[in-house]
């Protein structure tokens, strides 16, 4: 097949399940919004991100490489599988000894069991979601999706609305809609079948290799994206961050734009790594210009709407977070090139690099928010921190992966959209007289420059249907 119209039919059906689902959580905004306070929101914010964090040093980063090991046809998956069930099960009996260190934080008393059944079914449900994934089963993991996304709807309604459990609620309605998603996985597949009793003995150190750097990896990706709202909480307040977290609903629908992609790119990108070296730099090149077209337009997009979406979107309340999207947005279409840089990491199995450069990112994350959140910045400094280390991280691995697939960067390009940005962002916050025509001179210049690439992709992918259309006429 094609490779750009397997990018394109894998980015379909991801779409599916991973748009429609995120985009029906994201309008649920407004409802959260409505049932929880400010600081019922951060603590609900702070419980499942602390799970988050929990999550790769629990599983031992082993849904990762399930996936990624789970592509190569020449080791058997059988084996990846089990070795990853056995991995995460392991982590779940280590567990038990964390509990009293989480008990011991005075912000989770009384909440502590929520963060472990939520880190539990999520860790299972990432594996067998990964795993469907790895074996091509690209329509049944965007049907997974859909179905996920209506369940954590559906019980947030009841609990929040009928039986008014607030954040209990809000955490319980993820940890059962993820674990009767495992159970569908595991029934619909038969993932029983692919369970052994002899694993190869050669997979589990290969595995861990590639998996255990990723621990710290993730890690220090948490720390770039999640710290700041400790940090607020410490320096200023639990209502203040209940705000910061709810401003980053809006440019979330940028991470959703890239996630994805990524998820069918990461396929893409290890399927063509085989081929000729020439060709896959091409490729990568190819689409690499596609992807920053499309992210910043959308993210100009975002900038351009984040006070209106807001006021749309957020109770009274809540309202004044619009203050925090611009930034946000900045970082968050950063964030998207960095995965992107990272799956050629993934391609050259280079996980130790993941690791350096999202050290990197952690520790500047952390410098910058100590300095600028107590300033007179305040949560703005939060949200400036969170954009400045993403985007050090993304030129650092721009410059790195270079070494390993020799593609054009467009460079001019790339830091004319970024000034754009930036200077959207600029207007949008400081409020400046004439903000409205400003933004929207800004979102069409966007458009403009990247009107020929956005064009030139649109071809590329729809170019297999419409000989087809042609042929059938």
């Amino acid at each position: 097949m094609n490779k750009y119209k397997t990018l394109l039919s894998n980015t379909l059906l991801i779409s599916i399940g991973t748009f429609g689902s995120k985009l029906l959580v994201f309008l649920m905004v407004r409802f959260y919004t409505g049932y929880l306070t400010p600081s019922d929101y951060s603590t609900a914010d702070l419980i499942t991100q602390t799970a988050n964090l929990l999550f790769p040093i629990i599983s031992l980063g082993i849904t990762e490489g399930v996936f990624r090991f789970a592509l190569d046809n020449n080791i058997q998956r059988k084996s990846v599988f089990t070795l990853g069930l056995f991995s995460i099960t392991t982590g779940a009996v280590l567990f038990l000894g964390i509990v009293p260190i989480l008990n011991a934080v005075q912000s989770f008393k009384g909440f502590v069991w929520l963060i472990v059944i939520y880190t539990m079914a999520s860790c299972y449900h990432s594996l067998c979601s990964q795993y469907i994934r790895a074996v091509g089963k690209t329509a049944l993991f965007a049907v997974q999706g859909i179905i996920n996304t209506i369940l954590v709807i559906t019980l947030n309604i009841i609990f929040l609305a009928a039986f008014n459990l607030g954040v209990t609620g809000y955490v319980l309605s993820v940890v059962v809609a993820d674990t009767l998603c495992t159970l569908f996985l595991f029934i619909k597949e038969k993932l029983w079948s692919v369970i052994t009793l002899k694993p190869q003995k050669t997979v589990l150190p290969a595995m861990l290799k590639y998996s255990i750097p990723l621990i710290p990896t993730t890690v220090f990706w948490w720390i770039t994206s999640v710290s700041d709202r400790y940090m607020v909480v410490g320096f200023i307040g639990s209502e203040a961050n209940g705000l910061y977290s709810v401003s980053y609903k809006l440019p979330t629908l940028l991470t959703l734009v890239a996630t994805i992609f990524m998820q069918a790119w990461q396929f893409s990108a290890v399927s063509e790594a085989e081929g000729d070296r020439a060709e896959h730099a091409k490729f990568f090149g190819q689409v690499w210009q596609s992807f920053q077209a499309i992210m910043f337009l959308a993210g100009s997009a975002v900038i351009a709407f984040a006070k209106p979406a807001m006021m749309l979107l957020t109770s009274k309340e809540y309202y004044e977070a619009w203050k925090f999207v611009p930034l946000l947005s900045v970082s968050m279409v950063f964030t998207a090139f960095t995965s992107f840089m990272g799956t050629v990491y993934v391609v050259n199995k280079k996980s130790g690099l993941s690791f350096i450069t999202a050290l990197i990112g952690a520790s500047t994350n952390i410098v910058l928010n100590l300095i600028l959140i107590p300033s007179r910045l305040g949560v703005q400094g939060a949200a400036l921190a969170t954009a400045i280390s993403y985007f050090t991280v993304f030129v650092i691995r721009a410059v790195n992966v270079r070494k390993y697939i020799p593609f054009k960067m467009q460079s001019v390009r790339v830091a004319f959209n970024s000034a754009v940005l930036c200077l959207q962002s600029a207007v949008v916050i400081l409020g400046f007289k004439g903000w409205i025509l400003t933004e929207a001179l800004c979102l069409l210049a966007v458009l403009m420059i990247n009107s020929k690439l956005l064009f030139a992709c649109a071809e590329k992918l729809l170019s297999p249907f419409l000989r087809r259309v042609k042929k059938n006429a």
